[in-house]
């Protein structure tokens, strides 16, 4: 199974990322998934489900020890793993 990912951390700080942002992004750029899509306001990741998973779980513990108050998530399935 195809997952993908689409999150921000927040709270928001438009002068400089701040490091839960800045953590969040080292996490799924680090993680073995197919597709990483990292933006101002909202970030993208797809992969095997278990790629995207455990970027998840590393995601929301990295994310929030570095001050994120906030993590909004979604993921949805976008396929099989050979399609």
């Amino acid at each position: 199974m195809r997952l993908r990912v689409e999150f921000t951390t927040e709270p928001f700080d438009l002068d400089e990322a701040p490091a839960h942002a800045l953590v969040a992004r080292e996490v799924v750029e680090a993680a073995k998934l197919d597709a990483v899509d990292v933006g101002p306001f909202g970030n993208t990741a797809e992969g095997g489900a278990d790629a995207v998973l455990t970027a998840v779980d590393a995601l929301l513990r990295k994310a929030l020890a570095a001050g994120a108050t906030r993590v909004s998530l979604q993921v949805n399935v976008i396929g099989e793993g050979g399609r």
